[in-house]
């Protein structure tokens, strides 16, 4: 009987560790985010770019991925308009988590924060499931685990989590043929940050920096490249 009761506690504990642990990783998040929000007190990027007109967002889920010869006009597309823009990208890993890993460098200025992002989102996703369960078509219960797996490509409806979640204008310039630049802003606040991200649509996300600002980061695994 003791011995049942000290595997009984044993349980508890190590579930109290976890749950302590993941506040303890919330708590770590947050405190970067506000550090992260006092330095972007001068957000250069988006005072310059400004002028820049959005069509309004609607949260949807991935659409279907476009042929060779499609996904190549696209791409010189949006490479000529980040030129342009005066906009460069820091290249994100093609491995599923393209948009969380963009989100991440976006926030903390480290793409493997990405699994952290997730995690938010899903949060975000599960607690105001009335938000976005309509733009949903399929059983919202297998749409979240679906998206909780790692690799899972993120679409426009964990934009608007990742927005909502964060507090963040998510700014997208696009490969679009009639859409160049969609801002995704939070249902019922005021952003207090901007994210800048390119859309290869439907392919890969990338963190946007200005020309000449691009940190120098050495990927730790290939990168996605162009077919």
């Amino acid at each position: 009987m003791a011995e049942t009761h000290r595997n009984a506690s044993a349980s508890s504990s190590s579930s109290l560790n976890s749950s302590f642990r993941d506040t303890e990783d919330d708590q770590t998040i947050a405190s970067i985010l506000a550090e992260e929000e006092n330095s972007k007190a001068d957000n250069r990027l988006g005072k310059r770019l400004s002028h820049l007109d959005s069509i309004p967002h609607t949260p949807r889920v991935n659409g279907e991925i476009p042929d060779v010869n499609d996904a190549t006009l696209d791409h010189e597309r949006l490479s000529e308009r980040l030129v342009t823009y005066g906009l460069a990208e820091l290249q994100m890993e093609g491995d599923g988590n393209c948009q969380f890993r963009a989100i991440a460098d976006q926030l903390f200025r480290n793409s493997e924060y990405h699994k952290h992002v997730r995690r938010q989102v899903i949060k975000q996703l599960k607690h105001f499931r009335k938000l976005y369960e309509g733009y949903v078509p399929m059983k919202y219960k297998s749409y979240l685990k679906q998206m909780k797996k790692s690799g899972e490509w993120g679409d426009h409806i964990t934009l608007q989590a990742a927005a909502d979640r964060f507090g963040a204008k998510i700014c997208l310039v696009t490969s679009f043929r009639d859409t160049c630049y969609i801002e995704i802003v939070p249902t019922d606040k005021n952003p207090t940050r901007e994210l800048w991200l390119s859309f290869w649509s439907e392919v890969h996300y990338n963190s946007l920096y200005s020309i000449g600002d691009v940190p120098s980061v050495a990927p730790r695994r290939k990168h996605w490249l162009l077919f």
